[in-house]
């Protein structure tokens, strides 16, 4: 201690200089932390993308499986945590780099941008040059060439009204008056626009928020609108689109094949509510190299009732491929008119309770994160390579011809199926009734005509993914709206859904489509109004006006 003392300067300038020394000593070992961190948080964030990049590759590879799907979901959530904590680390380090004069800055390595869309519009600003030379002070100066830094921008949502003037005139000759007639509106008095209509419908049923919280955010932009005035609006869009609702489903009931599902949807009833249906019926005829356009019909009813998918597909006739339901039952009958309906069973729902018991993934994170392990079955593992083995089978022939399909299924299919049932058999005849793998064994062999039917139509496919697929947005949009409000609400749900979905599957902006079609089809040609679905419909060119912008 007393060493320390007599160490320590007496004047005030040694002391000061001894502070300043200690200052630039700290903020040198903080900018070298801070360059560390930065270092750190940048292969935390490339370890994410990469762990990402990872699984989207392993699900194109081995197939869609909704199992992987929400973990897909966890990878994107972490790496977009990671990237932006990188972000925030390299700027602090800057900063704590700028204040120390020894410590190596650092930058993070980014990946080459993508370039912008040529269809944007582009708006140049043009720094004034200099007039001066900043070397000798000359004007003599002459443009060498230009650097341009590219940014990409949004334009704030602007609101306007629009004026339509129906100018009169009087004929000095007989007072007769004379005025043009009134436009045709896309709703009644015509208080909205088309694509302000085309918004509202949009968010409402593809993504999924309800009119009240759209009536707050207009508000908050300056444009109060009462909920009940947009409740209307809703009502009468939902019956200009009547007549293209009626020829989505004709196109999709006119399917060789069709994927069949449902879900739940909470409807609104008096001090309770109600558990109600929506049915989805989806024609995608792309995997068997089908040129019709694909296309989804939306059903609402207020129970799980047979009766209500014998009433949608009364008057279809082809392959249903869909879950063991009782309620399709019917439709599966020998004599049924106008056709008969052959059945075609889901492999994806079959793989389902033995993946349950033989995801080793799941046990592996169990065990690092201090839990207990689940049981895992090593039948169930034998089950779900082999089923496997089928999907990638199929993925070689995805897009070919009926005929090419099944070839390769009876080659390559056929011995896999029948080694399948085989294997099953015998452990089932080792297994209890109770056990939950002889629940799993008997919903596949009880209904082996159902699943086996690929082995004879290529049509067919493995799976009945695409009406999940279809039903996903519906899913995720119940925790958003939390339930109908009644069931003529459910019915308009799945009107718009029906056109929605059906737009998204033909890779068409589905509120540019709205607002398109809202604008033209009081006026369009009845007997010509097919040329407003989605799959014959193509965005409108700009005005020039939109271009020069």
């Amino acid at each position: 201690m007393e060493a320390d003392r007599a160490a320590t300067p007496d004047d005030i300038a040694a002391l000061k200089a001894a502070l300043a020394a200690e200052r630039t000593k700290s903020l040198e070992v903080a900018a070298e932390l801070a360059v560390a961190r930065a270092k750190a948080a940048e292969d935390t964030a490339l370890i994410a993308h990469q762990k990402l990049q990872i699984a989207k590759l392993t699900r194109e590879l081995y197939g869609q499986k909704s199992e992987r799907a929400s973990r897909i979901d966890q990878l994107a959530l972490s790496f977009e945590e990671a990237e932006a904590s990188a972000t925030e680390d390299e700027l602090a380090a800057e900063r704590a780099v700028a204040k120390a004069i020894s410590v190596k800055g650092f930058t993070r390595k980014r990946p080459e941008r993508q370039t912008f869309p040529e269809n944007l519009p582009r708006e140049r600003v043009v720094i004034d040059p200099p007039t001066v030379c900043a070397c000798c002070g000359g004007n003599r100066l002459r443009k060498l060439g230009e650097d341009v830094t590219r940014t990409l921008e949004s334009v704030p949502r602007q609101w306007k009204v629009v004026e339509t003037v129906r100018e009169k005139f009087s004929c000095r000759d007989c007072e007769k008056i004379s005025q043009s007639p009134a436009p045709f509106h896309s709703i009644p008095r015509g208080w909205a626009g088309p694509s302000f209509l085309a918004m509202i419908m949009y968010e409402k049923f593809g993504q999924h928020q309800p009119l009240n919280r759209q009536c707050e955010r207009y508000a908050l932009e300056g444009v109060p609108i009462a909920l009940s005035t947009m409740a209307d609006a809703v009502g009468a869009v939902c019956s200009e689109l009547a007549p293209l609702l009626r020829l989505v489903e004709d196109h999709v009931l006119a399917g060789e094949r069709l994927h069949g599902d449902d879900t739940t949807v909470p409807v609104l009833s008096k001090g309770k509510t109600d558990i109600g249906r929506c049915w989805i019926y989806v024609r995608d005829d792309r995997p068997f190299g089908g040129k019709a356009p694909p296309a989804a019909m939306f059903y609402y009813s207020r129970d799980r009732k047979g009766e209500h998918p014998q009433a949608h597909l009364a008057r279809y006739a082809g392959i249903l491929q869909a879950d063991a339901f009782g309620g399709y039952n019917e439709l599966y009958l020998p004599g049924r008119k106008p056709g008969p309906i052959y059945e075609a069973a889901c492999w994806a729902h079959a793989r389902r309770p033995f993946y349950a018991m033989a995801d080793i993934e799941t046990n592996a994170r169990r065990k690092a994160a201090g839990k207990t392990e689940m049981p895992l079955s090593p039948i169930a593992i034998e089950i779900v390579r082999r089923i496997d083995t089928l999907f990638e089978i199929e993925r070689t022939i995805n897009g070919r011809s009926p005929q090419e399909r099944l070839e390769v299924r009876q080659r390559l299919s056929r011995p896999v199926i029948e080694e399948l049932q085989v294997y099953m058999q015998e452990q089932l005849a080792r297994l209890s009734r109770g056990h939950d793998l002889t629940k799993a064994f008997n919903y596949i062999l009880k209904r082996w005509t159902s699943f086996t039917r690929f082995l004879e139509d290529g049509r067919v496919c493995l799976s009945n993914n695409a009406a999940e697929r279809g039903l996903r947005g519906l899913a995720l949009g119940r925790k958003s709206w939390m339930f109908c409000g009644s069931d003529r609400g459910g019915q308009r749900a799945a009107a718009m859904y029906s056109l929605i979905v059906t737009a998204k599957m033909n890779g068409i902006d589905p509120q540019a489509w709205l607002a398109d079609v809202l604008a033209r089809i009081a006026t369009h040609p009845a007997h010509r109004i097919d040329e407003l679905l989605p799959w014959r419909w193509s965005a409108p060119e700009p005005r020039i006006s939109e271009r020069a912008a």
